[in-house]
């Protein structure tokens, strides 16, 4: 038995490679044949193989090896499920297993496995097929370019240098075609064990190396440790008083006390420890490494965010560029929903735009209404809430992901833009020069945020009043009229809590466009949401007024009686009790509403609203800002 290298259950030190073919052209031979000549099986397992094969009176096979590991590991579940290991004098690997097209887009795009090499299998005798074609179209679209290409069943062909020339000459040609091109060709006869591991006496005229060997020459591929922290949250587990988040490390190094920023939503706190079952010590979590870890300060992550390092966050949008590679029979359609999981993420999402379609057999590529099944789009995805990724070349594992119909997967891709949502002003042939001489003042969004009986309504009412009173144009978008009305979809949830954020701001924006002064009162208890709500209405003057009372202040008014509510457990998440607040850290505006008059608080929104609307006449801009 070869040496096993040092640390094998880092698996860091692993290469993972994915092994694909047309279903006909010898893999599941190939690997148990790979694992038999590499001593890579367990004890035992090719006399009990064999046996099994005498009793039914089967000759044996060594296929029949592949699948008996894979009946094992149904069996257990374990996070290895997609995992085949062997080794060689030089390294551990991994097999992904990939019994089909569906199978290799969910365990490849989805992050459950990444290869860094692929070996692909072409029967001699049959030729190039189909399915050859489409594997190295989706082994291209994820960015897979260690590809050894295993010319299988040279024994079906006489062994024959020609025929194997003639298979490399026509599938060099398709590589090439998208701009891949095979690290080498090698000719095999899995059964015989021809190339695999032992060189072929049968093919004195093959001077390259074995499969083995060439496995051994390959790159490791893309160092996961050096990359941006990216820890999918699997789940939320709570024990005595601690929260325990769980994930897997899919890129970067996750380390105890590691200040930690939870995507989309935004909420922060460091980690306090991590929380191993049995108790073991470590200090650190490499990539591939599951983690679970109690925080510093309790915080309500969800499933489906990503945490990451604060100074190398991914991006949050609900917008991107993709490329995509289709499965379903019923063509991927414009404005149709599907779900899509990118990580443990998993929201509504809809195709915005095909900017065009190519046919993964004849590569021909053009404009189209629908995408067609075995073919590659490129288009524009929107997604119904915000999503946390990467661009597919920063980081693969959170730049992949899967479209599902009706529960199954259709089609997974890449992205590859990050599309920014800029909000246009709706000004149309009035101008807001018009709207501000009209009026006699400016345009302004007024943002009063701060806990539940803080405050905020009426501070906004008596801000209204007087303004109405003198003359301003003002309009009131209230947190309560919006939740009964445009928002009444939405729960409580991070995601849903942004999303009620941005409608917020929208609405606000709409109105803003008119000429008016607009005073938003909402919580928009995230730092993160309120700061993407001031971007987006970056066209007009902007102040952020926190309406601050402590939290006992607070309950103690408890005018809608929501906190008594919280206390009871009837209402979730509710923000100050069970669900955090983020003070503005620098806000426009600070009013302290336990300390001073409501007269004295309205003046000093007035005062701050009059810098920002008052119209210079002199600089002949629309205001001073």
């Amino acid at each position: 038995m070869p040496p096993s290298p040092s640390h094998p259950s880092d698996d860091t030190q692993r290469l993972h490679v994915v092994v694909v073919g047309h279903v006909d052209h010898g893999k599941s031979t190939f690997v148990g044949r790979l694992l038999h000549d590499t001593d890579s099986l367990p004890d035992g397992k090719i006399e009990q193989v064999k046996a099994a094969c005498a009793a039914e009176r089967m000759d044996f096979e060594f296929a029949f090896l592949l699948d008996a590991l894979l009946e094992e590991q149904e069996q257990n579940i374990t996070i290895d499920t997609t995992r085949i290991f062997f080794r060689t004098r030089r390294r551990n690997y991994a097999i992904i297993d990939a019994p089909g097209h569906r199978e290799f887009l969910k365990n490849m795009v989805t992050g459950a496995a990444s290869a860094s090499a692929a070996l692909l299998l072409i029967d001699a005798q049959e030729g190039v097929m189909d399915q050859s074609r489409r594997h190295a179209v989706l082994l291209s679209m994820l960015g897979i370019r260690q590809i050894v290409v295993l010319v299988n069943k040279m024994d079906l062909v006489g062994h024959s240098e020609e025929a194997f020339r003639k298979v490399v000459a026509e599938y060099t040609a398709f590589l090439g075609s998208l701009g891949v091109e095979a690290r080498l060709f090698i000719p095999i006869a899995a059964r015989h064990g021809d190339n695999v591991v032992q060189r072929s006496a049968a093919m004195p005229w093959h001077k390259g190396p074995t499969v083995a060997e060439a496995l051994d020459g390959l790159e490791h591929g893309e160092d996961l440790a050096a990359l941006p922290l990216r820890l999918p949250v699997s789940d939320i587990y709570r024990f005595d008083h601690r929260r325990i988040i769980a994930g897997r490390v899919e890129a970067g190094v996750l380390r105890p006390s590691d200040e930690l920023v939870f995507l989309p939503g935004g909420r922060r706190s460091a980690v306090k420890a991590f929380e191993d079952w049995p108790r073991v010590t470590r200090d650190h979590v490499p990539p591939g490494g599951s983690a679970g870890f109690s925080m510093e300060h309790q915080i309500f992550a969800e499933r489906g965010q990503i945490a990451a390092h604060p100074d190398r966050q991914p991006r949050v949008g609900r917008e991107f560029r993709a490329r995509l590679f289709w499965l379903s029979k019923e063509p991927l359609l414009p404005d149709r929903p599907y779900r899509l999981r990118l990580g443990t993420q998993d929201v509504q999402a809809f195709v915005t735009r095909i900017l065009s379609v190519t046919d993964a057999d004849t590569l021909a590529s053009g404009p189209a209404a629908a995408v067609p099944r075995d073919s590659v789009a490129d288009l524009l995805i929107r997604t119904a809430a915000p999503v946390a990724f990467d661009l597919h070349h920063e980081c693969a594992v959170t730049g992949r992901f899967v479209l599902e119909d009706a529960v199954r997967i259709a089609g997974g891709g890449i992205i590859t833009e990050a599309r920014e949502e800029a909000a246009k002003p709706a000004e149309g042939a009035v101008s807001r020069q018009e709207r501000a001489a009209r009026a006699g003042h400016g345009a302004a969004v007024v943002w009063l945020t701060g806990l539940s009986g803080s405050g905020k309504s009426t501070l906004a009412e008596s801000v209204e009043r007087r303004l109405f009173d003198s003359g301003k144009q003002v309009v009131r978008v209230d947190g309560d009229d919006l939740r009964a009305a445009l928002s009444a979809d939405l729960g409580f949830t991070p995601e849903a809590r942004a999303e009620s954020v941005r409608r917020a701001a929208a609405v606000a924006g709409l109105f803003a466009d008119t000429g008016a002064i607009v005073l938003v009162t909402l919580i928009a208890p995230l730092a993160a949401d309120r700061d993407r709500a001031r971007k987006s209405l970056a066209r007009h003057p902007y102040l952020e007024v926190f309406v601050d009372a402590p939290v006992e202040v607070c309950e103690g008014r408890d005018p809608k009686g929501l906190y008594a509510k919280a206390r009871r457990g009837e209402i979730k998440e509710f923000t100050g009790i069970s669900s955090p607040y983020e003070r503005p850290e620098d806000p426009d505006v600070h009013i302290r509403t336990d300390q001073i008059s409501l007269a004295e608080s309205t003046d000093r929104v007035l005062s701050a609203i009059d810098e920002v609307v008052r119209l210079d006449k002199t600089a002949g801009s629309d205001w001073e800002v």
